[in-house]
């Protein structure tokens, strides 16, 4: 990918800066201002509960022990139940409240996340496996939810114990809670430097994880070829090894907060034992009482408890942010095709007329390879122009560029006679439908496929378009008809049905301009003759500009361009190319040797 992470002494140096990528996580929870609401009074409420005990506590050893009958203690216990009763009720306030907002949040940014990167374009996955990128959807917002829900709020909650606790110790014995704040940096450090460490690794652990992710949706989504070429062991092996990565990259990252954990656990017993000695010989002296030792004690306990739980907490903390940092990455990722600051309008009607102009191209991922070299030329409203030459030659090049995925590196392309760069790209691209080569069709039933090119199309314009497609007949010999889902890629499907579905697709969108690229390769002789009678039908009125290889599709069109090297060789009608004795004549000579060799 393009984007990289963030690796600056000054950031592993600076707690603050180490958990900023955090900071990203804020306008999402700020969202749910109730429930943030809700989550903090409890959150308060419990932690306010839980400092009272050592009060209580205190009172009733000094005071309650002393007195000739039991009302007073039993007043203390009663109100013992009625703390608890507050703690139990705040605490699960909070814990429903603070898990909502984990879901809810990560729930907005997977939504967030997956609109950007769909609005990235074609020339962001010239660079980007797609199975990076869900694992950025799924694992690693993932870790996050546990730093918006959980995490975030232990942190709050201990950070509140932890602070009151302390006041509490000052305010019960000055002494004892100076020895006590003494011990801090020595607890404080080890767990700085130790968070620092956790985040590294908890990104490195991501990154093994998202190779690994790449790697199996690469073969699963290729799993015809796998079988066929029997690479599924091979393969595994493959995927073992990527995800024993992943298990060694994870494993040092809890390598790292295991020892987080007991290094903080040591040194707060290891304080609370020195505290609880020196108090003793203050009570055996009689400088203090039984029952504020005990109260001291307690709230040292607290303060032991929230400082374990915050180191624990820090390296969840840590490791989400390291995972928040990938995805802030991601936001932060702008596409590559971007609307004007001030469009140019289409005309309206529309034209349907395409125009090059002296265009040069190369694409980002082979800056130095020419895809397109000086080409120039123009197709008029309503005229079929094909698109002729060997592969590499350039011509899905010309559709990338007239549906803008791409901006030409010199020269101009001009759609109804405004430059694609001035105009809105959805405006654009609304005016065209496309029949790519390798057809995509989703996991989803027949009719929505088709409606895929026009998603507020009528169930019956749906069906008409199918026939028009020739694809009405195959579709209705289906188990559940148009309500067949397809499953994954739609390979339950041939290679012509798939075509024509697509074709479906392209006539559903009803679009003034028509881009084909091999509509017709994958299908048999008959299905071509139909495929052929219905593009026929659906360019009367249409511009349409094919690639094609097979004569068939190209004789009838208006006009031939023949590409080589990203240039414009020969234009002119089939019967005058093949006259010249030139590229054109060569490419259909070879195809009439392989039609009659079939």
């Amino acid at each position: 990918m393009s984007v990289t992470p963030s690796t600056s002494d000054d950031t592993a140096a600076n707690p603050r800066r180490q958990l900023k990528p955090l900071r990203a996580l804020v306008p999402y929870v700020l969202k749910h201002r109730g429930m943030l609401a809700v989550a903090l009074v409890a959150l308060v409420a419990s932690a306010a509960a839980m400092l009272t005990v050592p009060v209580a506590v205190r009172r009733m050893i000094d005071l309650g022990f002393t007195g000739t009958d039991g009302t007073f203690v039993d007043k203390y216990f009663a109100m013992m139940v009625g703390i608890g009763f507050v703690l139990a009720v705040a605490s699960a306030t909070r814990m429903y409240a603070v898990n909502w907002l984990g879901e809810r949040v990560v729930a907005d940014l997977r939504a967030h996340v997956f609109g950007h990167v769909a609005r990235l374009g074609p020339a962001f996955y010239e660079t980007t496996h797609s199975g990076e990128l869900m694992s950025r959807l799924t694992a690693d917002t993932t870790q996050i939810k546990g730093a918006a829900g959980s995490a975030l709020s232990q942190a709050l909650r201990n950070t509140i114990m932890l602070t009151g606790a302390l006041t509490m110790m000052v305010v019960t014995s000055p002494g004892l809670a100076a020895l006590t704040l003494a011990a801090i940096p020595a607890i404080v450090f080890p767990l700085l430097a130790y968070g620092r460490a956790v985040r590294r690794l908890a990104r490195t652990a991501q990154d093994r994880l998202a190779d690994a992710s790449a790697y199996a949706a690469d073969n699963l989504a290729a799993v015809r070829a796998m079988t066929a070429f029997s690479q599924e062991a091979n393969v595994s092996g493959r995927f073992a090894t990527a995800v024993e990565r992943a298990f060694e990259a994870a494993r040092s990252r809890l390598l790292a907060r295991a020892g987080l954990t007991a290094i903080a656990i040591f040194l707060v017993v290891a304080s609370i034992v020195g505290v609880l000695w020196y108090g003793s010989r203050l009570v055996i002296a009689g400088d203090m009482t039984g029952g504020r030792l005990s109260q001291f004690i307690l709230y040292a306990v607290f303060a032991a408890g929230a400082m374990a739980e915050l180191a624990e907490v820090w390296g969840e903390l840590s490791q989400a942010s390291g995972a928040a940092e990938r995805m802030t990455e991601l936001l932060a990722t702008a596409p590559a095709i971007r609307a004007p600051a001030h469009s140019k309008p289409l005309p309206v009607p529309a034209r349907g007329t395409v125009e090059f102009r002296d265009v040069a191209f190369a694409y980002p991922s082979r800056p130095g390879v020419s895809a397109l070299d000086g080409v120039s030329f123009s197709v008029q409203r309503g005229e079929t122009v094909a698109l002729v030459g060997p592969s590499g030659a350039g011509k899905s090049t010309v559709f990338n560029l007239i549906l803008r995925f791409f901006d030409t590196d010199r020269g101009t392309v001009l759609v109804d006679g405004v430059p694609v760069a001035e105009a809105d790209p959805a405006a654009l691209r609304a005016r065209i439908a496309l029949v790519p080569q390798d057809v995509m069709l989703f996991d989803d039933t027949v009719l929505e496929n088709i409606r895929y090119g026009r998603p507020d199309a009528a169930e019956a314009e749906v069906k008409a378009a199918a026939v028009a497609a020739h694809a009405d007949g195959f579709i209705a010999a289906l188990p559940q008809g148009y309500a067949t889902r397809l499953g994954e890629r739609g390979l339950s499907l041939s290679g012509g049905q798939r075509q024509r579905i697509a074709l479906a697709r392209a006539m559903l969108r009803d679009a003034p301009i028509l881009l084909l690229d091999e509509a017709t390769s994958a299908l048999d002789a008959e299905s071509e003759a139909a495929v052929q009678h219905a593009i026929a039908k659906v360019s009367d009125g249409r511009t349409t500009l094919i690639i094609a290889h097979r004569l068939a599709t190209v004789q009838r069109a208006s006009r031939i361009l023949v590409f080589d090297k990203g240039v414009i060789v020969e234009e002119g009608r089939h019967a005058d190319l093949l006259r010249r004795g030139g590229l054109y004549a060569r490419l259909a000579e070879l195809q009439f040797t392989l039609d009659a060799a079939q």
